[in-house]
């Protein structure tokens, strides 16, 4: 039996995803989000539109997602604080989590004595393993992560695909 394999080259290459993405390592967190359009501007219902064919979509989203990307990555943080306080066992269980290893890094090495009980590191991030698995199980990250993708995926191609170039934009992609 053949294998069936999907060209995500072909499919990805249309919409120029390759190099989207590799500047956002190199920038911090302030500079990345000191180009934030204002909501008047995001928000601009005088220039939704339908698009008339796949290229107008494309030339959308290409344009909308670089001049807008700061709005986008707000948007995603948005909606994951909205996921986690609608999901607050996986809440619990990240916070759990973060707490035990800070709270276990915080020892630096040494023994936890309560009493005439002691515990290694070894044992306390076991424990921490233990109570996490389960937990994290039954808190559906997963549910939650594909939420999250799919809501920040219809929000933000929703958005650019809709929301039509300012007139600006159209005249310098005529200039010769």
């Amino acid at each position: 039996m053949s294998r069936f394999s999907i060209p995500i080259d072909a499919l990805t290459s249309r919409m120029n995803l390759s190099g989207r993405f590799e500047g956002l390592r190199s920038q911090s967190v302030s500079s990345r989000f000191a180009n934030l359009r204002p909501i008047s501007e995001f928000f601009d219902v005088k220039r939704i539109s339908k698009p008339a064919n796949f290229s107008e979509v494309q030339s959308r989203i290409n344009y909308n997602l670089s001049y807008f990307s700061s709005n986008y990555a707000v948007v995603f943080v948005m909606l994951s604080i909205y996921s986690l306080l609608t999901n607050l066992t996986l809440l619990f269980v990240i916070c759990f989590v973060v707490g035990g290893m800070y709270g276990i890094g915080k020892l630096q090495g040494n023994d936890l004595e309560l009493g005439s009980w002691r515990a290694t590191s070894s044992q306390l991030y076991t424990t921490i393993l233990v109570i996490a698995i389960p937990l994290g199980f039954w808190a559906s990250p997963l549910t939650t992560f594909l939420w999250l993708v799919g809501a920040t995926g219809v929000t933000v191609l929703g958005h650019a695909a809709f929301l039509d170039k300012p007139i600006e934009s159209a005249f310098s992609e005529e200039a010769v």
